[in-house]
């Protein structure tokens, strides 16, 4: 495979009919073929259980016991899966190395940033006390940190410095090829956007490879020269960016494209794709996306397509999965482009009275110290807004800027400092207050989706029980949702998931029981903190598009806690930008996004990959030190 320009040096990574399975005979990955040129950036992109990181873990032998790879695969020459350990030990060391999507959970929480960065130095350097001394004060200023940041521990660090400082680990001793798993999943618009132009500017500098694996093709398109795609442990589709972003030739490439949420432009209608991701040994001896794909025919089924080349002769190769590619060229570009085309009014909302109501919002927190002075962080200062009967509100901001904190005090969870909430002319600023009777109505007005669905699930309790436990709870409020059976009809899951776990359900079928859980009691008011940040962009679709049913459904207020302005521009009447616990900005979502007028939404508005900005930042971003 070919990059946009012609190879002209040998490739570094060489990989040839990778299959990986388990000790137990079920297979991850099958048939894997492609090559990588020195200072090359190959994104890999999918749907969860696609295979992306299983493919990457393999070509450098970093598998868990029991997964087992098979096939050619060769770096620089040399074989990667015939090595002896010590034989890879050191090119592990200097040849590939990793950067994993959650900083906090790859460094040691007992380990200074410096004592990490030694530990990754090269062995010479690292027996110098004074060298390494220098050369990790080096390696942070590479990754824009400053010195006094090795001497922290990583939870005195924020998430892009965390990450900053394991890519510095990653690049300690100038590996030839940077393999980037998910690194920006977990953080906010402006911080992904400064930790992927790390991650370009790097590459580029030292002529370094670089697989980016990720399920965000804005991502891949802005900082990717090629882009495989993978399903269900194959690769359906591998062509140059540029070329894939404007005519992609697989069903499922373009499914994938028509998922993304528009952050220029409300969309009326969400896309997904329909169904799931199957296991790779149910699809081996058929095409693997068409029990998903609308253009399915009777010969897909017949055997499994090869990925063939499809390029146009200019010497840029291009490949797909796909038996029907050329018949269906004109249909495919004509749903891209009419994707691009429409640009859909948002909906006037049908808005009653004030149901809640924040005025002067304040939150300090108070940590007491051994040694000198008790230390104040002040989460929330002066925040107010109102939310009216059938209204959605954005809470947009960076992490930190206390968009947490202050649903947690809506909740009842925190107790604000300063200021007074009012909930349905309640007034709810201290929980504690409350008489226990009124307490428990109020937990029926104001109900929480959180991101994680599977952290807020008892994985003890089946579906149908904790179903059954919220609807208990909603007792007597006459919009309380009746039965186990109706809840699993209103998210659009089969009744027979009551009998389910929740280990034995996906990712969005995790969060449809978490919101099923919210809706039980009949809230008033629907809290969403990032419910979709953590999902694929096809089931992140269809999450979206099931909130905006209930919301219309039922007339429904809802807080949505946001740091993706694709979601908040799909899902929101109105937008408050958090920055520092202080609103700095606030209006109709439309207008907010289309001509922001504070710097700092600005700058949000910029750091979208692949967004064209309304306006561009009048003040730098300051950079996370």
């Amino acid at each position: 495979m070919t990059a946009t320009e012609p190879q002209t040096t040998a490739p570094l990574l060489v990989v040839r009919n990778l299959r990986v399975r388990t000790a137990q005979g079920r297979t991850l990955v099958r048939d894997s073929t492609f090559d990588l040129a020195p200072g090359e950036v190959l994104g890999i992109v999918g749907e969860s259980g696609s295979g992306k990181t299983m493919t990457a873990r393999a070509v450098v032998r970093a598998l868990a016991d029991g997964v087992i790879a098979e096939g050619d695969v060769a770096f620089d020459g040399s074989s990667v899966l015939d090595a002896k350990e010590r034989e890879l030990r050191a090119t592990r060391a200097s040849g590939f190395a990793m950067v994993l999507q959650d900083p906090f959970t790859s460094l040691n929480p007992l380990q200074t940033v410096r004592e990490h960065l030694r530990e990754s130095l090269a062995p010479d350097v690292r027996r110098d006390r004074a060298a390494a001394r220098t050369e990790v004060v080096r390696r942070l200023a590479e990754v824009g940190l400053q010195p006094e940041v090795a001497d922290r521990y990583p939870f005195q660090l924020s998430g892009g410095m965390r990450q900053r400082v394991a890519i510095a680990a990653a690049l300690a001793q100038d590996p030839d090829l940077l393999i980037a798993d998910e690194p920006t999943t977990a953080l906010d618009a402006t911080t992904q956007a400064q930790v992927l132009d790390l991650l370009r500017k790097l590459q580029r500098e030292r002529g370094m490879a670089l697989i980016l694996i990720t399920h965000d093709l804005r991502i891949a398109f802005s900082v990717c020269d090629r882009i495989m795609v993978m399903y269900a442990g194959t690769v359906l589709e591998h062509a140059p960016a540029e070329m894939l972003e404007r005519a992609p030739r697989h069903p499922y490439s373009l499914g994938l494209m028509l998922a993304e949420p528009s952050v220029t432009h409300y969309q009326e209608r969400l896309s997904s794709v329909p169904g799931g991701v199957p296991s790779a040994d149910s699809v081996t001896r058929r095409c693997a996306f068409a029990d998903r794909c609308q253009w399915r025919q009777d010969r897909c089924t017949d055997s499994a397509p090869p990925l063939v080349d499809i390029g146009t002769g200019n010497d840029v190769a291009r490949h797909t999965a796909c038996v029907r590619a050329e018949e269906l060229h004109d249909d495919m570009d004509t749903a891209l482009h009419s994707r691009a085309a429409a640009s859909d009014t948002p909906p006037a909302p049908v808005l009653g009275e004030p149901l809640l109501r924040v005025v002067g919002l304040g939150k300090t927190y108070r940590t007491a110290s051994l040694l000198g002075r008790n230390k104040e962080t002040t989460a929330l200062q002066g925040v107010s807004f109102d939310i009216a009967q059938g209204e959605s509100l954005g809470l947009l901001g960076e992490t930190g800027s206390g968009k947490t904190t202050t649903a947690r005090c809506v909740l009842g969870l925190s107790t604000p400092t300063t200021g007074s909430i009012e909930l349905a002319g309640i007034d709810i600023t201290d929980y504690r207050r409350l008489a226990r009777k009124q307490r428990a109505g109020v937990r029926r007005l104001v109900q929480v989706v959180f991101q994680d669905p599977y952290a807020s699930l008892n994985p003890s309790l089946t579906i149908g029980k904790a179903l059954g436990e919220a609807i208990a709870a909603g007792t007597g409020n006459e919009s309380a949702v009746g039965s186990v059976d109706d809840l699993l009809d209103l998210v659009g899951l089969p009744r027979a998931y009551a009998a389910r776990r929740p280990g034995a359900l996906s990712g969005g079928e995790r969060q449809r029981v978490a919101i099923a859980r919210a809706l039980a009691v009949g809230p008033k008011l629907l809290i969403c903190d990032e419910p979709v940040a953590a999902l694929d962009v096809s089931v992140q679709a269809q999450i979206l598009e099931l909130l905006r049913d209930i919301r219309a459904r039922y007339g429904m207020s809802m807080l949505f806690i946001t740091h993706d302005l694709a979601v908040v521009r799909q899902m929101t009447d109105r937008t408050l930008v958090l920055r520092g616990g202080e609103i700095v900005e606030a209006g109709a979502t439309e207008a907010l996004l289309d001509a922001p007028r504070h710097p700092y939404t600005q700058s949000l508005v910029a750091s979208v990959p692949g967004a064209h900005a309304a306006a561009e930042p009048t003040e730098p971003v300051a950079d996370a030190r």
